[in-house]
């Protein structure tokens, strides 16, 4: 990944890249599973927005889980319209580098979806996950009810308790409803499926996330 650019501040919405009307070209469909990336979210599915640092190795973790129907790496939580991967990583869009898990509830709960989010990076480092700099690797969870928003702050409050007990430091993670997700370039979508022995920056704590209890969804 771009490791010389490390922008620690995030833009103002009026000095933030302008970007543009219509959505970047990506990938049609999953590169794994062969689903399509671009088709509306089916009645009985989930779709939440997650960031873990370097999305490459992000949505592998997700894309290996039994329920999830569909990953696909994009851009959000900033304010440029369709940004691309060279804005992103400028940090003049805002945009953290993000997984969108759309994933089956009969199968795979929220808090399953939950708990290999916090298990699966360092929660604690600001704008940064490991040697990736920048606030385009922020932890953040964007969510798509008010379900999922009151699931996520109950179980970043079990796992601030688990990290404080072990010693580790306050979550920074980054939670607030979804605005918007502009989908990556192509070759970015399952990166590690296309390139096994590509670069995933992205490491746990240790530290397990006690899950407060099941969550229904709107």
């Amino acid at each position: 990944m771009l490791f010389t650019r490390k922008s620690s501040e995030l833009p103002a919405s009026d000095t933030a890249l302008v970007g543009r009307k219509a959505p970047i070209a990506t990938a049609n469909s999953h590169f794994v599973n062969g689903h399509n990336l671009l088709a509306p979210v089916p009645a009985s599915l989930q779709e939440i927005i997650v960031a873990m640092g370097c999305f490459w190795g992000a949505e592998r973790v997700f894309w290996q889980a039994d329920g999830v129907h569909v990953t696909q790496v994009g851009y959000a939580g900033g304010h440029t319209p369709n940004a691309t991967y060279e804005e992103t990583c400028s940090g003049q869009t805002g945009h953290a580098e993000t997984v969108r898990v759309v994933f089956d509830p009969a199968v795979i709960s929220l808090d399953d979806v939950l708990k290999l989010f916090w298990e699966g990076h360092d929660p604690t480092q600001g704008m940064r996950q490991g040697n990736d700099l920048g606030t385009q690797y922020r932890s953040a969870i964007y969510t798509t009810s008010e379900a999922q928003l009151v699931a996520v702050k109950a179980s970043q409050a079990a796992y601030q308790t688990a990290l404080t007990a072990s010693g580790r430091g306050e979550i920074t993670t980054e939670i607030k409803p979804l605005e918007a997700f502009y989908h990556a370039e192509g070759y970015h979508q399952q990166y590690l499926a296309k390139n096994p022995a590509g670069y995933c920056g992205i490491g746990g704590t240790g530290v397990v996330c006690p899950m407060p209890g099941a969550h229904a969804l709107d």
